[in-house]
């Protein structure tokens, strides 16, 4: 399997590509990040969008907030340098860990805001998660819609026309590059959150097992209503240089804001995707279908940063990579699955030219808090059944 030849992204990575050197084109649009952006004028640009806003509604600017790394410093970076009044929403995806909650409590505390949550319907989420595991390999529809979507139904609701997210997706992939306009509107998320299934279609795939109603919190709102409200929604990281570990610093110093454990991610990155008790699950999934997960993704975000060198990076993915998570049990009660149809599902889904050998899977080992997470809200077998039926996968019993 090829990998770049300056960081260690393999070919399998969405929307990657190579140049005639070998050099992938996420560390192609870093390197324009790093010496072609004027980021003192996208400086200025960020303040002139803040004073346009600025007390006019009821609130300056929605925040979408996970509680993760980003999202976090998103929020902490638009209060101490703007002193603006945002409303924070968060879309609870049904997996949130322990020390999320503590870190989430401390960083509104702290900062003085208005704090919504959502969280969606448990038995709608379970139907969705099974699938988009069966049509797409990826069973987090219902999260990446819903984080998406919903803040955008909130923002017409209050009547709050602009939106700040975190980090632009040129940081970790191609859909777009940092030579590009990235808004966060519906073209975005059409290209790729949704995985290309709408809510529609999800209403028309689960065939009356859902209420039209319920599906509202993951479909994107009219273009009309947003235009109407004068929205623009982007990225805080189109207009300051995003650096992750030392965003990470100053919010664990301001907010004690704590890192940890992660199934199968080096404990050097315990800032990592904290805030899903999944993750393990997602990243297993991946190695599956591409053949690497999370390590590869953070070492060779140390690379472009010169904090790690290449055959260091390789060194670290061979310790901590294609391991099955101890979450994969609790994962296969929530969707109703058996093991052997789970990996039958996830290689259906395989990115060529990686193979999957299921037979030189590891053992990965249980975080410090696997025993407090959430188990309850199993899928009844005889429901799952349904479902696999429509895409002839061979049921286990």
């Amino acid at each position: 399997m090829k990998r770049c030849t300056k960081c260690i992204t393999p070919e399998t990575h969405e929307t990657i590509h190579f140049d005639e050197k070998g050099v992938c084109s996420i560390c192609r649009q870093h390197e324009f990040k790093k010496e072609k952006i004027d980021w003192a004028r996208k400086k200025k640009d960020l303040d002139a969008l803040v004073t346009e806003y600025r007390g006019k509604y009821q609130y300056d600017c929605i925040v979408p907030f996970s509680g993760g790394k980003d999202s976090t410093w998103t929020l902490y970076y638009l209060i101490k340098e703007y002193k603006i009044k945002p409303l924070v929403v968060q879309f609870d995806h049904g997996f949130m860990r322990p020390n999320l909650h503590e870190n989430n409590k401390k960083t509104m505390r702290t900062l003085g805001v208005d704090f919504h949550t959502f969280t969606p319907n448990w038995d709608v989420v379970r139907k969705l998660m099974l699938q988009s595991f069966l049509e797409k390999g990826d069973f987090c529809w219902h999260c990446h819609t819903g984080i998406f979507a919903y803040p955008m139904w909130v923002a017409i609701r209050q009547q709050v026309p602009l939106v700040f997210w975190g980090e632009p997706s040129a940081e970790y992939t191609s859909y777009y590059s940092y030579e590009q306009a990235e808004e966060v509107d519906e073209k975005r998320f059409n290209r790729f959150v949704n995985l290309g299934i709408t809510a529609d279609d999800m209403l028309i795939r689960l065939e009356g097992k859902v209420d039209e109603r319920d599906l509202q919190p993951f479909k994107y709102p009219p273009l009309k209503e947003l235009r109407k409200l004068n929205y623009k929604s982007v990225c805080l990281g189109s207009y300051i240089p995003w650096d992750v570990k030392n965003q990470v610093e100053i919010i664990q110093k301001e907010l004690g804001w704590q890192g940890d454990e992660v199934e199968n991610v080096p404990p050097g990155y315990k800032y990592e995707k904290i805030e899903c008790m999944m993750q393990g699950v997602r990243d297993y999934i991946k190695y599956i279908k591409r053949g690497y997960t999370r390590p590869t993704h953070l070492a060779s975000i140390d690379i472009r940063n010169k904090r790690m060198t290449r055959d260091e990076a390789l060194e670290l993915i061979k310790k901590y990579e294609g391991k099955r998570p101890p979450s994969l049990d609790i994962f296969l009660g929530f969707v109703g699955l058996t093991e052997e149809e789970f990996v039958q599902i996830a290689a259906s889904h395989a990115v060529s030219p990686w193979k999957y050998d299921h037979s030189k899977t590891g053992l990965g080992v249980k975080t410090h808090d696997f025993d407090k997470w959430c188990k309850a809200g199993a899928m009844p077998r005889k429901e799952a059944e349904e479902q696999l039926k429509r895409y002839h996968v061979r049921t286990v019993k």
